[in-house]
């Protein structure tokens, strides 16, 4: 029996980051990432195409990263100094970002992860002050720990979970948020997605059994606001698509539609990436 494309949910990592080349590769790019090919191998390539036909550009990962980019450069411009990305992945941005050099930015994930990551960018120089720290952020104590270390000493501390939430259950998100909210963050930046996109995908691509998504709150970003977080910004990744000329043809009509109400999304079709605040 083959081995399956999507072993773990650390073989989505791969898959994003093939999305971020094709991407660079655009003469009409909106960002660009030189390292995304070297990290999304063969693997994360061979993800990609059995993506449903209708995702299968990455529009939808695509419009994601650029959003969260021009979110952290709007908050570094407004004073953050330490940017805590949890669940990094393979994102890149510490090397390809206009980031200060006094700028902290601590990426975590689990110990496989970031070996791997250190193998494959090895010789790469970030733009601020990188590390990298390994950790299970599933594991309530050990999350616990690593964040009291993270915020120490901060005056501004902004957190990324891109790609995060959406594989936990309802309950660890909770408490993540939760664990967020105790702590001297100054911001929260992460992708929220109905309900009806995270069944789905899950229909669509059977080899997302090893890494089921199911983080889907029919309340949207209320779930958060019952947890002490207000809502900063809230953009539609559907309506950004369109602005930026990288959603399908067959869905454009759908994106002239009007939002639903973020905290009642119920079975409406809809993600965005919102930023909370303490």
């Amino acid at each position: 029996m083959s081995e399956p494309l999507i072993g773990n949910v650390s073989d989505t990592a791969r898959w994003m980051a093939s999305y971020r080349a094709a991407e660079t590769r655009r003469p009409d790019a909106l960002f660009h990432d030189p390292f995304a090919d070297r990290l999304a191998g063969d693997r994360g390539r061979a993800i990609a195409a059995t993506a449903p036909r209708l995702a299968r550009n990455g529009w939808w990962w695509i419009t994601r990263t650029k959003l969260i980019d021009d979110l952290v450069a709007e908050s570094v411009k407004n004073g953050c100094d330490r940017v805590l990305n949890l669940a990094t992945g393979f994102d890149t941005r510490p090397y390809r970002l206009e980031l200060p050099n006094s700028l902290d930015w601590i990426e975590a994930d689990l110990p496989q992860l970031i070996q791997e990551k250190n193998r494959l960018l090895t010789g790469e120089t970030a733009r601020c002050q990188l590390s990298r720290v390994a950790v299970d952020l599933a594991d309530a104590p050990s999350r616990t720990a690593f964040l009291a270390d993270a915020t120490s000493g901060a005056r501004n501390t902004v957190v990324i979970t891109e790609g995060l939430l959406l594989y936990l259950s309802q309950q660890q998100a909770g408490a993540l948020a939760e664990d967020l909210h105790r702590k001297e963050i100054g911001g929260w930046i992460t992708d929220v997605i109905a309900p009806a996109i995270v069944r789905r995908m899950m229909r669509q691509m059977p080899s997302l059994d090893k890494a089921p998504m199911m983080f889907e709150p029919t309340d949207g970003v209320a779930f958060f606001e019952q947890r002490g977080w207000s809502v900063g910004t809230v953009q539609s990744i559907l309506k950004y698509a369109r602005r930026w000329r990288r959603l399908p043809a067959a869905l454009r009509p759908v994106a002239y539609l009007p939002d639903p109400n973020p905290r009642r999304l119920s079975h409406a079709p809809w993600s965005g990436v919102v930023r909370f605040h303490r």
